[in-house]
């Protein structure tokens, strides 16, 4: 697979240009002391993969949630294209917003297929039959992960890897237009990890599609990333292209350790020395 970040040339999608803004904004949870996540401003890049970084407990997972309108913010705004989350309704919303959770939990009884067909609700009436559109999406889905050999299988007769591939499609089923994927690749064994960075990669390439992640591995996050946004203690710390943010400084201030970065064939390569001296 190709590791260069040229765009392909992509079919129309009248939403292309979606924007997704965060301003001054604050979220805490009802039982936590403190806000998570501390007057942050930025907007996502449209067409690009945004990877949030950060030591755990820095409020990635928690500016995702805030991002995909799932926790209200304490002050501050999200908008989408100017108008405030509030203002969409739930379909018109996961139309353009289409979330992966952290721990995605459904039914095991469902196949690998009828998960992907739970993907459409936001262009389906409740009672309307499937349609043509609806059978291109899932198996325009199914064949991008990989696991269109998998799809009479049932959820409860996958491996972790392959159950998680399948969630990644049934997200990829909305064909929405900003994608929020919280740790993808967490507890997954190194091949599934590549699929799904390469599924990624592909929403980018071939679909101009706009990504935003959390990852827990920087070499993997400055491998597939056009942009990184780095977090500490609730706050942006740096933001920028992985190879200009990624420097034995920030490593040391922010994730308190030393260590060293080079310039590798697929990004910035770091050799971990030990606890940085604070």
């Amino acid at each position: 697979m190709s590791d260069g970040k040229d765009r392909a040339a992509t079919a129309e999608r009248p939403d292309i240009d979606a924007t997704l803004t965060a301003t001054n904004l604050t979220l805490q949870y009802p039982d936590s002391e403190a806000p998570v996540v501390d007057e942050v401003t930025f907007t996502v890049p449209r067409g690009q993969v945004t990877a949030l970084i950060g030591p755990n407990g820095s409020g990635k997972s928690t500016l995702l949630r805030g991002l995909s309108g799932r926790l209200d913010p304490v002050s501050g705004s999200v908008t989408l294209d100017g108008r405030s989350l509030d203002e969409y309704g739930d379909r018109e919303r996961a139309r353009r917003l289409a979330r992966l959770a952290q721990e995605p939990s459904g039914p095991d009884g469902l196949t690998v297929e009828e998960l992907a067909y739970h993907g459409r609700y936001p262009h389906r009436g409740f009672l309307d039959t499937v349609e043509e559109a609806d059978i291109a999406a899932v198996n325009r889905a199914l064949g991008t992960v990989g696991i269109d050999h998998l799809r009479n299988r049932p959820l409860a007769d996958l491996s972790g890897g392959q159950r998680r591939l399948a969630w990644l499609a049934m997200v990829l089923t909305q064909d929405a237009d900003i994608h929020l994927l919280d740790e993808p690749t967490t507890f997954l064994d190194l091949r599934h990890q590549l699929a799904v960075m390469d599924v990624v990669r592909t929403l980018r390439e071939d679909d101009e599609t706009t990504v935003v992640l959390v990852l827990h591995d920087i070499e993997q996050a400055a491998r597939y990333a056009d942009e990184m946004v780095v977090l500490g203690d609730g706050r942006i710390r740096a933001r920028g292209d992985p190879e200009e943010v990624l420097t034995p400084a920030l490593l040391a201030d922010v994730f308190g350790v030393e260590a060293t970065v080079e310039r590798g064939r697929y990004g910035p390569r770091l050799t971990m020395i030990g606890p940085a001296d604070r």
